[in-house]
């Protein structure tokens, strides 16, 4: 029998529960990843109530471990629903301070950031949740340093994301912390999703090759990634895509979002991840080969992506890692 990754990932689902967390928490730690080749999470769902009737009556949830399932969690995610004017359950609460006490790792999705307010753990932590909850979960926490203008805010044990789709940025930075930037992508390409979306804060988790239409920008984005370490220019990916620099540029913005520069030196930084993680302790090598030049640029632009330099980039995620 394979070994379970020794981390254990409990969520609480509870009344009105949001589905789409609840899909994003069982989706990136409760299904299993052969393709991965490792052990994965140790993963259970809670409620504090036999049935857990979710939001809007979609469904009823049963079959659900009890409450005292949250006791043995090392990463404990909280629910989210649209109705904060609601206090939560009691029991949840004391569930969520326990494990604070006890020095779980504490998530929340969307609104579920009420839930660690309530419970106090956020009170003097930044923390963030869905804009169009940020105005009145300040007025009534203000202990708490609400940033509601990014995707997610990782203050080490808590961790809170915005909206329902930030949950998803969040949990693949909980992957990313737990297996490392391989991974991620990894996981992020079976989800046809991002690995990284800009949020207004430095997220270092690497970013995939975003899928876009074969008959768009996917032949010159795969040119490009095959020829990373050479001296790559907008006017060179224009060529190759048979149009101009200006046009090119209008394609990248509709589709992707983003500016021919600004992907290829994303694109570039993610090469450069791997090969440290990897083991090449050489940076002058890991400048060559994922087109930086030189070791001074890919210090520059590990720490402008990443928030590291190299060699705290290589402690985190490197071999002895």
């Amino acid at each position: 029998m394979p070994q379970e990754f020794s981390h254990r990932v409990v969520a609480i689902v509870t009344e009105q529960s949001n589905p789409f967390e609840l899909g994003v928490t069982t989706e990136l730690f409760g299904l299993r990843r052969p393709e991965l080749d490792r052990p994965w999470y140790d993963f259970t769902l809670c409620s504090a109530t036999p049935d857990v009737r979710m939001n809007l009556g979609m469904f009823t949830l049963s079959g659900v471990a009890g409450l005292e399932a949250a006791d043995t969690a090392d990463t404990l995610i909280v629910p989210a629903r649209p109705d904060t004017d609601v206090p939560t359950d009691p029991a949840i609460i004391a569930a969520v301070r326990r494990a604070a006490e006890r020095g779980a790792r504490l998530v929340s999705f969307c609104t579920g950031a009420l839930a660690l307010a309530e419970a106090g753990v956020l009170d003097g932590r930044r923390a963030t949740t869905h804009w169009q909850w940020a105005a009145s979960l300040a007025a009534r926490f203000p202990r708490v340093k609400w940033e509601p203008d990014v995707l997610f805010i990782d203050e080490g044990t808590v961790l809170t994301a915005a909206g329902s789709a930030a949950s998803l940025d969040l949990g693949l930075h909980l992957i990313h912390r737990d297996h490392g930037a391989e991974v991620v992508n990894a996981v992020s390409r079976r989800l046809v999703f991002t690995g990284h979306r800009d949020g207004g804060q430095r997220q270092f988790i690497a970013r995939p090759v975003p899928a876009v239409p074969e008959t768009s920008l996917a032949p010159v984005l795969a040119w490009a990634l095959e020829r990373l370490d050479t001296p790559l220019t907008v006017a060179d990916l224009a060529t190759r895509a048979a149009t101009s620099p200006a046009t090119l540029h209008r394609k990248f913005r509709a589709e992707l979002g983003t500016t021919p520069l600004a992907w290829l030196t994303t694109e570039r930084v993610t090469l450069a991840c791997r090969l440290i993680e990897r083991g090449e302790l050489r940076l002058d090598r890991v400048a060559e080969s994922s087109g930086f030049g030189t070791a001074a640029n890919l210090r520059l632009q590990l720490r402008r992506h990443t928030g590291l330099s190299p060699s705290a980039y290589r402690r985190r995620f490197g071999p002895a890692a």
